[in-house]
C-alpha cells in the first residue's frame, strides 16, 4: 500500500469517526455572528477575484508579448492641451 493511499484511508477513518460520534450543539447563533461570518465571504470573494484579475491581466500581457500583439495600436489619443498664461 502505498503511502498516499495509508494516509487517505487514515484521514477517511478518522473522519467517519467524527462524524459517528458528534454530540449536538444546542447554540444560538446571534445576528451579528451571521453579519461577520458574511463579511468574512465577501472580503475573502474580493480579495479572490482581485487576485484573478491581477493575473488575467499577467497572462493576457504575456500572451500578447508573445504574439508581438500591440494592444495600443487601434486606440487614439487626444492631443495635449497647452495653456498659454500671457494672453492680455
Amino acid at each position: 500500500m502505498k503511502k498516499s493511499e495509508r494516509v487517505f484511508l487514515i484521514l477517511m477513518l478518522v473522519l467517519s469517526l467524527n462524524i459517528t460520534f458528534m454530540a449536538p450543539a444546542f447554540a444560538y447563533i446571534d445576528p451579528s455572528v451571521t453579519t461577520y461570518a458574511i463579511q468574512a465571504i465577501v472580503g475573502v470573494a474580493v480579495a479572490v477575484g482581485a487576485v484573478a484579475a491581477i493575473w488575467w491581466r499577467k497572462a493576457k500581457k504575456k500572451v500578447a508579448d508573445k504574439l508581438g500583439i500591440d494592444e495600443n495600436a487601434k486606440k487614439s489619443t487626444e492631443a495635449d492641451v497647452v495653456e498659454d498664461e500671457d494672453e492680455d
